[in-house]
């Protein structure tokens, strides 16, 4: 038997996404969500999951979206004060790598002040895998004894894999309808554990206005509200 993990990321970016999260996972197949600290929503976010406890929750470490927690940061944030772009850390970012684990270090604080227990850290748009920051994961990882999403054919020193496979590909416009009926044929052989990442959410303008990834996540969230398992992969809590 496969035990799979479905984590919804972006928890706490929008009421629109939090909300999405809350329906997929009380009719639907989402049981593990991560959740952005330092987004418009995350007050909002908080108070859902209290209400839910049966969804497990982890944090979404962010460098690449809205502002950070700290002040006083140069190298990790634009002229605005705002995280740089995704697109920054493509290719050998120049970057204080303190700072980062500073910020990481105050976003897991501020998820742990109310009183939540995380199940794990991921990051939005992976950047926790880029090389640079692979020390700062793996010193936080080892400082809240928390294991990490790791992504496919990947590997970081001093941690411990979220679950033994990750899945990446519930993403996009052309999603199978059939995905999880069929997910046996995306399984490794003999995997104890599989995570699928997926971004279910209702639009709100908060999310049209700061994303380009958008109405596919009302696609997403349809799929994962009408979907069953085959019978060899059970849904579990971390």
């Amino acid at each position: 038997m496969t035990k799979l993990i479905v984590n919804a990321d972006d928890f706490g970016y929008s009421k629109g996404v939090n909300y999405g999260i809350i329906e997929a996972h009380l009719n639907g197949i989402v049981n593990s969500a991560t959740m952005m600290m330092n987004m418009y929503a995350v007050e909002h976010g908080i108070e859902l999951a209290k209400l839910h406890p049966t969804l497990g929750l982890g944090v979404h470490l962010v460098l690449t979206a809205g502002k950070p927690l700290l002040t006083g940061l140069q190298t990790i944030v634009d002229q605005n004060g705002d995280f740089l772009k995704n697109s920054y850390w493509y290719d050998n970012p120049v970057i204080n790598v303190e700072e980062v684990e500073k910020e990481w270090d105050a976003q897991i604080q501020k998820f742990l002040s109310y009183g939540l227990n995380p199940s794990h850290l991921d990051s939005h748009h992976h950047v926790h895998m880029t090389p640079i920051l692979h020390p700062v994961i793996a010193k936080l990882s080892q400082k809240y004894n928390l294991p990490v999403r790791i992504s496919p054919k990947s590997q970081i020193d001093g941690i411990t894999p979220f679950t033994d496979q990750l899945l990446t590909d519930f993403y996009g416009s052309d999603i199978p309808i059939n995905y999880f009926e069929t997910i046996e044929d995306r399984i490794n052989n003999r995997i104890e554990s599989v995570e699928v990442m997926v971004h279910p959410a209702l639009i709100d303008n908060y999310l049209k206005n700061g994303t380009s990834y958008c109405f596919e996540r009302l696609t997403e969230l349809d799929i994962l509200t009408n979907s069953k398992l085959p019978k060899g992969v059970e849904l579990v809590k971390y």
